[in-house]
């Protein structure tokens, strides 16, 4: 990923974070003589390795796991993004822009064979999703028979991360003063993705000593 310096977030538990709260990722490798992208939610591992490790699981009639197995795979995560309108900065020689946060990963694919960590799997999958929920729902609650089958139908899956890529495109190489007036723009808008973008503008807006 084309990253200019001033965009570069290269900590590694900012990283973990967005990748945690963006979970429904793009996990992209090469099939025949093309690329091939499946959209899926993923777990992270943090500990795992240097970098952490997804996992997650494909639908077993998905070619993807026959083809991406041991390949070094691309995995995207993307966060909000928003337009950036030129009448915001109130300045020359200004065009519109985009602005937006994302994380790539890379690491080689490799299957998860063990029914019982495919079943693992799973329940952290639900657990973790459901968590918010005021009455979450459980695997334990369908008949046994029926997880069964479900196991029968997907395909687990892992990736070591040997290497994190995180692009923070906020407006960094604009003067303060026209960050803010970008800013309060996005928030004129009321719409729910400029709000999350301008929040993440202001979160990485230089502190200024009192």
């Amino acid at each position: 990923m084309y990253i200019p310096p001033s965009f570069v977030q290269s900590d590694l538990s900012a990283l973990h974070a967005f990748m945690e709260s963006h979970s429904f990722a793009t996990v992209i490798s090469q099939q025949a003589d093309e690329p091939y992208a499946t959209h899926l939610p993923l777990l992270l591992d943090r500990e795992a390795g240097s970098q952490g490790r997804l996992i997650g699981h494909f639908a077993k009639a998905n070619p993807h796991w026959q083809s991406a197995v041991q390949q070094r795979v691309l995995t995207i995560f993307q966060g909000p993004h928003a337009y950036i309108s030129p009448g915001w900065m109130a300045a020359q020689n200004t065009v519109p822009t985009w602005n937006y946060v994302a994380v790539h990963a890379y690491g080689r694919l490799t299957l998860i064979d063990d029914r019982e960590r495919l079943a693992a799997l799973i329940r952290r999958m639900v657990e973790t999703y459901e968590r918010p929920r005021a009455t979450p729902w459980s695997v334990d609650f369908p008949e046994p028979d029926f997880i069964d089958k479900l196991l029968n139908a997907i395909v687990g899956f892992e990736i070591e991360i040997e290497r994190l890529e995180g692009k923070w495109k906020l407006n960094q190489n604009h003067p303060v003063e026209r960050r803010e007036r970008i800013i309060a723009g996005l928030r004129s808008t009321g719409r729910t993705e400029e709000l999350a973008v301008a929040k993440l503008m202001q979160a990485a807006m230089p502190v200024v000593d009192s």
